[in-house]
C-alpha cells in the first residue's frame, strides 16, 4: 500500500498587487472596510473624504499613498481631486453619504434637487473625471441599495434612486468601456452612519434582522467591502446590480 505525498497548497498572492484603488467616502463605514479590504489584496490606497479628522486617522492605518478631504458633490473640487493623482489607477470606489428621506411634497425645492439628483449627479461627475485616469479594464464600483425597492412612505426618494441606479451603472458601462462599472445595492449594513440614523432604535433594528434574515446576522461593512474588491479583482464583470442584503427584501 502506497501512500501518496500530500503537499501543501500554495499561498494565494494578493490579487491586486501593484494596483491603485481610490475610495471616495474612504473614512469609515463601507468605504474604509473595503480600502482595508484591497489593502490586503496589495493595493496602494488613496482615500478622499468630508471629515479631514476621521481621513487622517484612515491614511494613517493604511499607510495610503495620499488623502484629500474635500466635499465630492461639488463639481470643481472633484476635477481637481482627479487631476491631483499621480499616473493612471485602477479602481474608483464611490461609498460615502446614506440617501435622504421624507415625503418629496413636503421637501422645498432646493431639497428635493438635491434629494433626487445628487447621487446620480456625483456618479456621472466621477465617471467623467475617471476617463483618461483609470486605466483599460479597470473599475468604478458604485454603491446604492435594495431598501427602496418597496414603496413606503417617507421612503419615496429611496425608491425613485434606487431605481434609477441600475440603469445609469449599465449605460455608463457602454459609454466607459473597456472600463468596467458595477453597482452594489446593500439592504441595511451595521455602520456609524446606520446607528446615527437610528440612535436608541439601533440594537432593536440589530435583533430584528438576527431573527428575520435567511443568513441569521446582520450584514457588515466588510461583506460588502469582500463583494466591492471581488468586482475589482474580476475583470469579466460590467453593468451588472449585486445585491448584498442577507435575504432582507424577501422577508422585510
Amino acid at each position: 500500500m502506497t501512500t501518496a505525498a500530500i503537499s501543501a497548497p500554495a499561498q494565494r498572492a494578493p490579487e491586486l498587487l501593484g494596483q491603485t484603488v481610490v475610495v471616495m467616502g474612504g473614512s469609515a463605514g463601507i468605504g474604509l472596510e473595503t480600502a482595508r479590504r484591497a489593502r490586503v489584496e496589495g493595493a496602494d490606497i488613496v482615500l478622499a473624504a468630508r471629515n479631514p479628522e476621521r481621513l487622517k486617522e484612515a491614511a494613517r492605518e493604511l499607510g495610503a499613498l495620499s488623502s484629500a478631504a474635500f466635499d465630492a458633490s461639488d463639481p470643481d473640487s472633484l476635477a481637481r481631486f482627479f487631476d491631483s493623482l499621480a499616473g493612471p489607477i485602477d479602481h474608483v470606489m464611490v461609498s460615502g453619504a446614506g440617501p435622504r428621506y421624507g415625503r418629496p411634497l413636503d421637501m422645498d425645492p432646493e431639497e428635493s434637487r438635491r434629494a433626487f439628483s445628487e447621487r446620480a449627479v456625483l456618479t456621472l461627475e466621477v465617471a467623467r473625471n475617471a476617463v483618461g485616469k483609470v486605466r483599460p479594464g479597470g473599475s468604478l464600483v458604485l454603491i446604492g441599495g435594495t431598501g427602496g425597492r418597496r414603496i413606503t412612505p417617507g421612503y419615496e426618494v429611496v425608491s425613485a434612486v434606487t431605481a434609477a441606479m441600475p440603469a445609469l451603472t449599465a449605460s455608463l458601462a457602454l459609454d466607459l468601456a473597456p472600463i468596467r462599472v458595477n453597482l452594489i445595492a446593500p439592504g441595511f449594513v451595521d455602520t456609524p452612519l446606520s446607528a446615527r440614523l437610528l440612535g436608541d432604535g439601533i440594537e432593536a433594528r440589530r435583533a430584528e434582522l438576527r431573527a428575520k434574515l435567511p443568513i441569521g446576522r446582520v450584514v457588515g461593512p466588510a461583506d460588502v467591502a469582500a463583494l466591492a474588491v471581488h468586482l475589482m479583482i474580476n475583470t469579466a464583470v460590467t453593468g451588472a446590480t449585486y445585491d448584498i442584503d442577507g435575504g432582507q427584501q424577501f422577508v422585510a
